[in-house]
């Protein structure tokens, strides 16, 4: 990791991934769309954002449940190229993302397969993170969550879950989440990445 542990969270780029996938098993799966959107010191940055739509050779159910057409898919990215795009636009970023194992075990199971090696960025995981804050008290007073979805974290903050289930809007809505945790992180005394970024 390029980033001291000591590091303020103010000073960090963290990089708001998501992706839709024709599967859940990252060895024979692949991504068909990526969304990526950074924040910076509570900040989002919409002029630092990063999509790709993937060349996906089967038009399957999982293709065109994220809204992909048979022809959009055909004309979208080689799997190796996109891979290098989203390497270089990520640099040493902190990828951030729900349930974002998925994703990156996903995303190293191509970088493995294209170019034999697997990203080195941390990530961090904005269920774990509310799961942390839910301990440290950081929702008291508000009616108790159910479950730590996208979802329902959205409905907790007041997030309007827009574009939902594309990779860009799904990116774009839990970097608000986010954002908001951070906040309520800041107030819990988890000011620098190594508290961030605790194992829940």
């Amino acid at each position: 990791m390029s980033w001291p542990p000591e590091t303020p969270i103010e000073q960090v780029r963290f990089v708001v991934l998501d992706s839709e996938t024709t599967g859940l098993d990252p060895r024979k799966d692949r991504i068909v769309t990526i969304g990526a959107i950074a924040v910076l010191n509570h900040e989002i940055l919409i002029e630092d954002s990063f999509e790709a739509l993937l060349k996906v050779q089967y038009n399957s159910s999982a293709v065109t449940v994220h809204g992909v057409t048979r022809d959009e898919s055909l004309a979208g990215l080689d799997e190796p190229e996109a891979l290098d795009q989203f390497l270089r636009y990520l640099g040493n970023g902190i990828i951030v993302g729900h349930h974002i194992a998925h994703d990156v075990n996903t995303f190293n199971a191509g970088y493995e397969r294209h170019f034999g090696f697997q990203m080195e960025n941390a990530s961090l995981d904005t269920m774990e993170l509310a799961l942390h804050l839910e301990r440290d008290g950081a929702f008291a007073g508000r009616d108790a969550i159910q479950d730590f979805s996208l979802d329902a974290l959205c409905a907790l903050f007041d997030i309007i879950p827009h574009d939902r289930h594309t990779a860009a809007g799904d990116a774009f809505i839990t970097a608000l989440v986010f954002q908001r945790l951070l906040r309520l992180a800041a107030k819990h005394q988890r000011t620098t990445l190594a508290r961030l970024l605790e194992p829940f």
